[in-house]
């Protein structure tokens, strides 16, 4: 017995949202009707379908005003740390300091989609010589640039060598406008030689022991940069404790992906289940909440898989997911296509696996920066997908190319080939711009194809 759930449209959020409050005992700070952030702005969301349940509505204001409460932690004195393309790695040191705050200015990449062209900065990032070639995070130039979206951080640190040559390159005109940069190193992850001292990562991978040392002295600079700027203490016994958080809430979502991936039938929309995903990298600038949040989600999906209840119904075809989407409509198009989420790696699988906690802090923060599916070979990362595919039940697999990205013009079609040979599974690679209107159409149409022939393989 299934109880079938449907989304809701941004007018279906505010037209229940009073309803909402009178049953509620306990708001979130940032509560509130979610049109709000429409009247702010963020005229995309007009355009999504949602997940109906107040979780959710907690999930996606916390997203949505991460920005006022950067402001806010700035104007009440706390520390801003913006950490750039590590993914997962030095938010976890800087939180270990008491009045400190951290963020991606990388997240500004997804401005464009929620502002569609009302932001401005994809504009200004054109008349600095960035444009449309390069990957969508070229709009972090333009918020830098005209001071958008975001304080200016009273540090920027950045990881540098095996990343996105897009990202090194518009890092590098931020730094260039006037905003230093502490740039850290992480090499290409390799296979230790014969008889090399070597150690294990997070997520199976090996290394050579000489890769950890070397990554951790990098991370000691920026633990040195940190301690010097706010006066405080980043000791081994509060790195540990801000390990420990950051892995309650990876576990946190470790559960939350499981559930979604292997219930019945889809206790969570795909779109939601990628906004909670990237809560594990800087928990959206405010860790305790971020907690909170997850928590309730959690509970949420527990209660609908008990019940049996969920979205598109048992037959709908489960679809591993390869890189987030610079068009967040494409998530719900999934849905519309009879597709569910059913595993997914965007970008940093990583920072959901478990930081070792049976080492000294430093050293297990090496590992998990070292353990990042993107600084090793398409290969590797290839096989923990095959893994994770095969351990879901996957049946179908998209490949997200981000537009004029290094990292995609090739990386997409060797692990769907590698899915292609290994599993036998069909695949299919997908873009489109972050305003992406004219390519739906074509989109839906291929996703439709993807789900019918999964339908069609399973009657082999």
């Amino acid at each position: 017995m299934t109880q079938s759930l449907s989304q809701i449209s941004l007018e279906d959020w505010d037209a229940r949202y009073a309803d909402l409050v009178k049953t509620r005992r306990v708001r979130p700070p940032f509560d509130g009707p979610l049109g709000r952030h429409w009247r702010d702005g963020d005229t995309r969301l007009t355009k999504f379908l949602y997940d109906p349940s107040p979780a959710a509505l907690d999930l996606w204001n916390f997203l949505l005003t991460e920005e006022d409460r950067l402001r806010e932690d700035k104007a009440n004195g706390k520390t801003l740390i913006g950490a750039m393309k590590d993914l997962g790695t030095v938010p976890v040191m800087a939180y270990a300091l008491p009045q400190t705050t951290t963020f991606y200015p990388d997240g500004a990449w997804w401005t464009p989609c929620l502002m569609e062209f009302g932001s401005g900065v994809l504009g200004v990032a054109d008349q600095l010589g960035v444009d449309e070639s390069f990957c969508p995070v070229r709009a972090m130039l333009g918020s830098f640039a005209a001071n958008l979206h975001f304080p200016v951080p009273d540090l920027l640190v950045c990881s540098v060598g095996a990343t996105c040559d897009d990202f090194s390159a518009i890092a590098q005109r931020v730094e260039g406008l006037g905003h230093p940069i502490l740039w850290w190193e992480i090499p290409p992850r390799r296979e230790p030689d014969p008889g090399e001292p070597a150690v294990t990562l997070p997520g199976g991978w090996r290394c050579p022991d000489s890769q950890v040392r070397f990554v951790r002295s990098e991370l000691e600079r920026i633990r040195d940069a940190l301690q010097t700027l706010t006066g405080g203490s980043l000791a081994d016994e509060p790195l540990r404790d801000g390990i420990r958080e950051a892995n309650r809430i990876r576990a946190l979502l470790r559960e939350i992906r499981r559930q979604v991936f292997t219930s019945k039938i889809c206790p969570l929309p795909s779109l939601e289940l990628l906004v909670a995903e990237m809560l594990a990298l800087h928990f959206c600038s405010d860790r305790a909440a971020a907690h909170r949040v997850l928590t309730g989600l959690r509970d949420e999906i527990r209660s609908r898989v008990s019940a049996g209840a969920g979205f598109l119904g048992p037959d709908a075809v489960k679809v591993y997911w390869i890189n987030p989407v610079a068009e967040l409509r494409i998530m719900n198009v999934l849905e519309e296509c009879g597709g569910r989420l059913c595993g997914t790696d965007f970008m940093f699988a990583h920072a959901l696996d478990s930081i070792p906690d049976n080492l000294p802090p430093m050293e297990a923060l090496a590992h998990m920066a070292l353990a990042d599916p993107m600084i090793g070979s398409a290969a590797d990362r290839a096989c923990r997908i095959c893994r994770e595919m095969a351990d879901f039940g996957a049946e179908a697999l998209v490949v997200s190319r981000i537009p004029g990205a290094s990292h995609c013009a090739l990386e997409g079609q060797i692990v769907a080939d590698m899915v292609a040979s290994t599993l036998e599974l069909p695949a299919v690679e997908i873009e489109a711009p972050p305003v992406g209107d004219a390519f739906l159409p074509s989109i839906k149409t291929r996703l439709r194809a993807l789900t019918e022939t999964a339908k069609a393989r399973r009657s082999r």
